[in-house]
């Protein structure tokens, strides 16, 4: 089911792109011709976003669609591989055609980037790779799922669903320790508390604090190594700030928990698939 922020999503992308009709598209088929709609890969890629199609094809064709996915979300799809097949009124297939394709190539992309991070971390048990909320406004859930597509892991969703004191709160604060108590008395003892720093006075301030998870924000890979040996386990270590690509691999030997990465999402490219589409006579 459909939640109500992927929705909105959906008509809003619909709105921007259809207006008041497809004008190309009124001129050249009738209401009652009908067609089928294939999606084909033109790269290798890891396929997220399924459902979106689906969604954009059920909200199009008020009285007849048919969806068929031809592989699963997670999939690593091959060059030429078909992706899925609808049936529906030709208008509709013409209409949706460029707003599929966006959620889906967009969506695939970011869990194509996934991948190839998860990729390096082989049979590892730790770290984990999780994503940021880095993302694009109104896509965070449909960006989220496709990470976990991806075979990477979710952050927090937002900041309703998971304490992260950063620098403006610490300075607000003034300091890591008055930071860490000001949240401790407001929140149930259920909660955990991450605290990000930036030094190793701050990091030897978390751990006084009995911080939950510390977050070391663009450290170097030499000074990760050596905060790894000052907390000794006593909290969960999750490294942020740029990472790349080129990093995961001397990061995760290291010995950190977590690894975040705001570029599965912000900078993911989009990956190359088309849509072919024929007259059901």
């Amino acid at each position: 089911m459909r939640s109500i922020v992927t929705q909105s999503l959906l008509q809003l992308s619909l709105i921007e792109d259809i207006g008041n009709g497809d004008i190309t598209t009124n001129a050249i088929v009738q209401p009652d011709d009908f067609g089928i709609a294939k999606i084909f890969a033109k790269q290798e890629l890891v396929i997220a976003g399924l459902d979106m199609v689906s969604s954009v094809y059920s909200y199009l064709a008020h009285e007849y669609c048919q969806f068929e996915a031809k592989c699963r979300e997670g999939d690593v799809i091959s060059p030429n591989q078909p992706v899925c097949e609808i049936k529906s009124t030709l208008s509709s297939l013409l209409e949706g055609e460029r707003i599929a394709l966006n959620f889906l190539q967009r969506l695939s992309g970011i869990a194509t980037t996934t991948r190839a991070y998860v990729k390096i971390l082989g049979d590892r048990s730790k770290p984990i790779i999780v994503d940021t909320r880095k993302t694009t406004p109104g896509w965070r859930i449909l960006e989220k799922k496709a990470v976990l597509a991806g075979g990477a892991k979710n952050h927090r969703m937002g900041l309703f669903d998971g304490i992260l004191i950063k620098d403006n709160h610490i300075n607000i604060c003034g300091g890591v320790i008055p930071a860490i108590e000001r949240v401790r008395k407001q929140i149930s003892h259920l909660s955990k508390i991450e605290i990000e720093v930036e030094t190793f006075k701050q990091l030897e301030e978390a751990l006084s604090a009995r911080a939950d998870i510390i977050m070391l924000d663009n450290m170097s890979i030499e000074d990760t190594y050596q905060a790894v040996k000052i907390v000794n386990g006593q909290a969960l270590l999750e490294v942020s700030g740029g990472v790349t690509i080129d990093q995961v691999e001397k990061l995760a030997d290291s010995g950190v928990d977590i690894i975040s990465i705001g570029g599965l999402t912000h900078s993911a490219k989009a990956v190359d698939l088309s849509m072919d589409i024929q007259k059901l006579e």
